[in-house]
């Protein structure tokens, strides 16, 4: 099995965690593919080995031309660019503690077999827990916190869960590559919880002839929320700073566009839309522990202070 797992490097941190996401079916608001790729670049991790391809993607589907065929990018001729599937891995940290950051593209086929490189890969790096990532689209105020489903490997895990205002999934249905592999977990004896997040969706007009509707396409009040999770629990201090003032740009954003469409199409009643939704809402925010305590003593000594 080793050589379906390429490493360049194997880090030898006392304590390594995962972070893991696909290019997937249950990506909604890019949260499984766009936020791996986010924490890639914000945190500066370096490659350090990737998943070999045997066999786990198809090339076409008769009646889908275009649905799975790489894309190509053609000047004069000539190939500049063709897409691949890549299952990578990527690490940052130091002597006492480090991430690694895996992202890749949800098999097709021979999925026993990916699963088994998957958890290769985890041994290998000898990480203590993997948490993974997705998104489901559906009808949510877009200026609260996301609801956040979980579902995990190990019945010990469920009460520590419970400290992370998360929904547990009761969901019946296809399973997603996150679900699976938490599945193949519990067999391996691994710590795997995947976090999802309810991506704001909404259509005005219920007519397939004339649909008017917005769907956040990269959710990155999402993706803050996620990472506050997941940073929390693994212990790693992420700086959230950046993602939480991209947040906010994002609801500004999402206020002006259903402000344009209630000048536009009054009809479809946008504005009164949302506040229903609003009312019927329940948010349910994380607040670390000791995020409380500490703004807690902050306004206690800024109260002190008057």
């Amino acid at each position: 099995m080793a050589d379906l797992v390429n490493f360049v490097e194997i880090p030898e941190a006392k304590e390594i965690y995962m972070m893991a996401g696909w290019r997937q079916w249950a990506d909604a608001g890019s949260t499984s593919s766009g936020l791996p790729q986010y924490l890639i670049d914000h945190l500066e991790a370096r490659l350090i080995g990737e998943i070999e391809d045997d066999g786990y993607y198809l090339f076409q589907l008769p009646g889908a031309h275009h649905f799975l065929r790489p894309n190509i990018k053609l000047e004069q001729g000539y190939r500049v660019g063709l897409e691949v599937k890549k299952n990578e891995l990527y690490y940052v940290g130091d002597e006492e503690k480090g991430l690694v950051i895996f992202l890749g593209d949800e098999p097709h086929l021979r999925v026993d077999q990916y699963a088994a490189a998957f958890f290769e890969a985890v041994k290998t790096l000898k990480v203590k827990r993997v948490i993974g990532f997705g998104g489901v689209y559906g009808a949510m105020p877009y200026d609260m916190d996301r609801q956040i489903s979980c579902i995990y490997s190990l019945p010990e895990m469920k009460s520590e869960l419970s400290d992370y205002a998360v929904r547990f999934s009761d969901y019946e249905g296809g399973a997603t590559i996150g679900s699976l592999l938490v599945d193949r977990a519990e067999d391996e004896n691994v710590e795997f919880v995947v976090f999802y997040a309810f991506v704001p969706s909404y259509d005005f007009d219920q007519s397939a002839l004339s649909p008017h509707g917005i769907r956040i396409e990269n959710d990155i009040k999402a993706w803050y929320d996620l990472v506050t999770r997941g940073s929390h629990m693994l212990g790693l201090d992420i700086d959230t700073s950046e993602l939480a003032r991209r947040s906010a740009a994002l609801t500004e954003s999402m206020d002006a566009k259903i402000e344009e469409l209630e000048d536009a199409m009054p009809e479809l009643k946008p504005r009164a839309y949302i506040e229903e939704l609003r009312s019927q809402f329940e948010e349910q925010s994380f607040v670390p522990l000791d995020d409380v305590w500490e703004t807690g003593f902050r306004d206690l000594f800024d109260d002190s202070e008057n």
